[in-house]
């Protein structure tokens, strides 16, 4: 059997791949099991943000490896406490709790939202409430698809979990229609990437950082994909001069080699935990302190936020400068951006097949949506490729 075929006999049928099999990656670019070589476009989500098999990374990977690995947090390491204190700085949060998926750490931020509501705000017992978006994706366990708008999401999951509530994504009125007194916390994206690179209105994150603080609910930002410079920015929020009460980090924390996030929040958040109150046998371990540690100094030694910014208008600017009637909006941030497309006119599953055929790696967003989220280290050349590309498919489909 092929690849391909082994895959669809063994695997649960969880996932709708391109049918192509990679095989090696190195920077922008990634190669299949037959030597043809793509421009990838995906960056994992935004977890290859440094580009494939960075050369420091790897280096800092392999030789935390042959020192140290798993030990769990019964004891103490000597690199998760540098980790912790550069990317506390980096960000301004006072303290961070280490995970290991983005789902897990937005887990870790339900929790803490919920016990800080109950322990510091006097919510009565049972009754905590977090507001969230429509829209909204943070993760696949029980408790987020909870409050997914995506009824795939929910069908046949249930019970669901109860305690949250959704609102319209990028209004602020609705967010204070709906807070209350058992309001805990408000759970947001500053741009939504699943539901296709969704951005709010110009300074909405501002009204709902206000509100929180007027009404004593605290703000926490799910940055697990648009945080560390995927926007042009190290974090989203910064677009509107944000400093949110809790932050959740994933993806390219790992440098594009391990799982690694984070819930950072401000001192009287995470004071609710003790010690057994939460935790994760691999958070911290010693193997993913050194490689995030070594993925947040080459962010800022290759100044990728800077480069994301910059790369980003270009390759907006070139991307909505395209001539084609199945194409409805180009959005985007930084290294972040959508194409909508007019499903009248083009399927986002079948560009997305024919870019393939042209050496360029993207996937759909909702059937409708073409995402362009590459490696921060990608160059105007490579842009210029991936637009042609994209042009000469639009132009044949």
């Amino acid at each position: 059997m092929s690849t391909l075929e082994q895959e669809a006999r063994y695997c649960a049928y969880n996932y709708h791949p391109l049918p192509v099999v990679l095989v090696k990656g190195e920077g922008p670019y990634v190669w299949d099991d037959s030597g043809k070589r793509y421009l990838d476009m995906m960056s994992a989500y935004s977890a290859v943000s440094h580009g494939h098999c960075h050369p420091r990374l790897v280096k800092a990977l392999t030789e935390q490896a042959q020192r140290l690995t798993i030990v769990s947090r019964a004891f103490h390491t000597d690199i998760l406490a540098p980790f912790l204190k550069m990317i506390c700085e980096m960000t301004g949060q006072p303290r961070a709790l280490p995970m290991n998926t983005g789902a897990e750490a937005v887990e870790t931020a339900l929790k803490a939202a919920r016990k800080w509501a109950y322990a510091e705000k006097g919510v009565a017992a049972g009754k905590a409430e977090i507001i969230v978006c429509d829209g909204n994706f943070h993760g696949r366990t029980i408790s987020i698809v909870s409050f997914s708008s995506e009824a795939q999401y929910k069908h046949q999951f249930g019970p669901l979990t109860p305690g949250f509530k959704n609102i319209a994504y990028g209004d602020a009125a609705a967010l204070e229609a709906a807070i209350t007194e058992n309001t805990a916390a408000f759970l947001v994206e500053p741009i939504q990437g699943e539901a296709g690179i969704v951005i709010p209105p110009a300074g909405y994150l501002t009204k709902c950082a206000e509100l929180c603080k007027r009404h004593n609910v605290l703000l926490i930002c799910d940055e697990v994909q648009s945080g560390l410079g995927r926007t042009g920015k190290l974090l989203a929020c910064q677009h509107d001069g944000v400093q949110p009460d809790g932050l959740i980090l994933g993806k390219a924390l790992g440098g594009g080699l391990l799982p690694v996030s984070l819930f950072l929040a401000r001192e009287d958040v995470m004071a609710v935990f003790d010690p057994g109150d939460h935790g994760s046998t691999f958070g911290g371990n010693p193997l993913a302190s050194a490689v995030a540690l070594e993925a947040m100094k080459v962010l800022q030694d290759e100044k990728l936020v800077e480069r994301s910014e910059r790369l980003g208008a270009y390759m907006l600017q070139r991307l909505q400068a395209i001539k084609s009637d199945a194409i409805l909006e180009v959005r985007g941030r930084g290294l972040f951006i959508g194409i909508e497309l007019d499903p009248q006119r083009a399927r986002a599953r079948d560009v997305c097949e024919h870019l393939m055929v042209k050496g360029v790696l993207s996937k759909e967003t909702h059937e409708t949506v073409v995402r362009m989220a590459p490696p921060l280290v990608i160059t105007e050349e490579q842009i210029d490729e991936t637009v042609a590309a994209l042009e000469q498919v639009l132009a044949v489909i």
